[in-house]
């Protein structure tokens, strides 16, 4: 018989219990951040037709069964955007949302297949009002725990400073040496062979069958995100177009789209747009995504023609998407991410939390 999960012996969930304290005190402290703002929390369905279109997000497969007895596939959500985006489209203004999501391949110290998103929506408001938002929410979570600095393995950062802001060219320049926008034309197409020439410059490797996208993740993962975050929280914007599905261009430079991330301590915390709403180029850059998919991975999910709809009457919006638990471990102290999931998901027979460290 396999082994027993040990996170519910008394001393393992003891060991735990302090940072699961921490995180019911940051979500009602949340809670009680977006209420004032007159936010409405929502609640979408986990269940969907579509778990969204991104190449390289990998989602939980299922089916619902008529009284026909006919199967419908259905996916577990990798997140509450598409569902959220159709309430703006229904007329609602501002929301939020703690969705659990579901995101399959995914496993290790920042990485959990089920975890939770924190989703706020602004319609009628720019990107620029979710930077303020995202460093409002380090330090209340900070002071909700009484802690006076984020921490992750060895790293800090204070969450009383203002975020430092940084684009992604800014960042490709200082940390890489290399000049990301050359290899982009007017148009948003990506240029792979003069991406691969200046990273050669510069040593990284490149493989034959790097396509421009792996080339650019390289650098990201590589050059930049070991840079972002220490002393004081990171936001990199300006994302180039093709690396911004649902995100539209920027108004003084249409190779870049109105994208951010929010690091602190090295860790990705928090992915933000301002909202496309062309139904017509969401679905060129879904099909496109898709297609990506297909050539890397053999499989592709279905497009929620609802959702394509829906942007056609959404109005404009900025939205951003929070990983809850990796706050939570930066504001308690914690340094994998099911030390602050309540039950986290069982891996392998006799596997625990002295495994993975």
């Amino acid at each position: 018989m396999p082994a027993a999960s040990p996170w519910w012996t008394p001393d393992v969930h003891a060991d735990r219990r302090g940072f699961l304290i921490g995180r019911n005190r940051i979500q009602a402290a949340l809670r009680g951040f977006f209420a004032r703002r007159d936010f409405i929390e929502v609640d979408t369905a986990t269940l969907q037709v579509s778990p969204g279109n991104e190449a390289h997000l990998h989602a939980f497969a299922t089916q619902a069964i008529n009284h026909d007895g006919s199967a419908v596939p259905l996916y577990l959500h990798t997140s509450p955007e598409f569902a959220c985006k159709k309430l703006l489209a229904a007329g609602e203004q501002r929301i939020a949302c703690f969705a659990h999501v579901y995101r399959n391949r995914e496993r290790g110290p920042l990485h959990h297949p089920e975890f939770t998103m924190l989703e706020w929506y602004r319609a009628g408001e720019t990107y620029e009002a979710l930077m303020h938002d995202c460093a409002d929410i380090l330090g209340l979570a900070a002071e909700t725990v009484g802690a006076g600095q984020l921490t992750y393995r060895g790293r800090q950062a204070d969450p009383f400073l203002e975020p430092e802001r940084i684009t992604v060219a800014e960042a490709f320049e200082r940390f890489a040496g290399i000049d990301l926008l050359a290899s982009i034309d007017r148009n948003g197409e990506t240029d792979r062979g003069r991406l691969a020439e200046a990273l050669r410059g510069v040593g990284l490797r490149v493989a034959e069958d790097d396509t421009w996208a792996d080339l650019f993740s390289r650098v990201i993962v590589e050059k930049v995100e070991p840079n972002l975050g220490h002393g004081r929280a990171t936001i990199l914007y300006e994302y180039p177009v093709a690396e911004a599905a649902l995100a539209r261009p920027t108004p003084h430079d249409v190779r870049v789209a109105e994208r951010f991330e929010l690091y602190a301590c090295g860790v990705e915390l928090a992915n933000a747009f301002g909202e496309l709403t062309d139904p017509a180029e969401q679905r060129r850059r879904f099909t496109l995504e898709m297609a990506e998919k297909s050539r890397v991975y053999g499989e592709t999910y279905p497009l929620d023609e609802d959702f394509l709809a829906a942007l056609d009457i959404m109005p404009e919006a900025s939205g951003s998407a929070l990983g809850f638990d990796r706050l939570v471990m930066l504001a308690t102290g914690a340094t994998r991410i099911d030390q602050v999931i309540w039950a986290p998901v069982a891996e392998t027979a006799g596997e625990g939390p002295e495994s993975r460290r």
